[in-house]
C-alpha cells in the first residue's frame, strides 16, 4: 500500500531540517510558561490515575519527551523521521525514542496511561485526523488521558523553507471546535480546553485540548 503523499513530505521535511530544528528550539519551553503548565498538568492526570507509560507521538528531537518524563512518568517517543528519531536518541541517551507513523502505531491495544500529541497532528489534512485519534484511542488503555497542541485557524499554510532549509510542507491551522469533534467521534471525551495567544515568533493563537478514554465498567 502506497504511503500518502502528506506522510512522505512531512519525513523529508523534518529529516532535512533535524538537527537545526533540534537546536533552534532547545530551550524554547523556558519562555513559555502557559506550555509548561498544560504539560504539567497533563502529567499530574495521568499520575493521580495510576500513572504509567506516556506516548509522545510526532516526538521530534525529544526535547518534550524529556521534559514530561523529568515531570514523573515513563515517557517515550514515536516520530516519522529517522533523522529527528536520531537526534532524539544522541540527546536523551536513557530515554526510548522509535520511528513509526501515528496513523499505524506499533503499540497493543490499551497499553499506555497517556498519548501527548504535541503540534504534530498539524501536517495532516484535517479530514484524516479521525483516522489518528482512533489509533490514540486504541492504544490508550480505559481511563487514560490525552494532550494535543495545535495552531489555531482555519486554512492551510505551504512552507518551502524553514530552519534555514528549503522544503515543502503543509501546516494546517486547526478549529478548537473541529478537533473536539473529531475527539468526540473517536471515542474520547474532552475534558478541558485552553487557548492562549500568540506569543514571541507565533502568529496564531494556540489551542490544547485534554481528552481521556472512558474508564472499563
Amino acid at each position: 500500500m502506497s504511503e500518502p503523499a502528506h506522510v512522505q513530505a512531512t519525513r523529508l521535511a523534518y529529516d532535512a531540517v533535524a538537527a537545526d530544528y533540534a537546536e533552534l528550539l532547545r530551550d524554547e519551553l523556558e519562555r513559555k510558561p502557559f506550555d509548561r503548565a498544560t504539560l504539567g498538568a497533563f502529567v499530574a492526570l495521568v499520575r493521580e490515575d495510576g500513572g504509567g507509560d506516556v506516548a509522545d507521538l510526532g516526538c521530534g528531537p525529544g526535547r518534550v519527551t524529556a521534559h514530561v518524563h523529568a515531570l514523573g512518568v515513563a515517557a517515550f517517543g514515536i516520530d516519522l523521521s529517522p533523522a529527528m528519531v536520531a537526534v532524539a536518541r544522541a540527546s536523551y541517551p536513557g530515554l526510548r525514542f522509535d520511528v513509526g507513523s501515528m496513523a499505524a502505531l506499533d503499540l497493543v491495544d490499551d497499553s499506555v496511561a497517556g498519548v501527548l500529541a504535541w503540534y504534530s497532528i498539524i501536517h495532516t489534512p484535517p479530514a484524516e485526523l479521525p483516522q489518528l485519534f482512533t489509533e490514540m484511542h486504541r492504544v490508550l488503555r480505559p481511563g487514560g488521558h490525552l494532550l494535543v497542541a495545535f495552531q489555531v485557524g482555519d486554512g492551510c499554510v505551504h512552507l518551502e523553507q524553514a530552519y534555514g532549509h528549503e522544503l515543502s510542507l503543509d501546516a494546517h491551522r486547526l478549529p478548537p471546535d473541529l478537533v473536539a469533534e473529531h475527539l468526540t467521534g473517536a471515542g474520547l471525551s474532552v475534558t478541558a480546553r485552553l487557548l492562549r495567544e500568540p506569543t514571541g515568533r507565533e502568529k496564531t493563537p494556540q489551542a490544547y485540548l485534554f481528552a481521556q478514554k472512558a474508564s472499563a465498567t
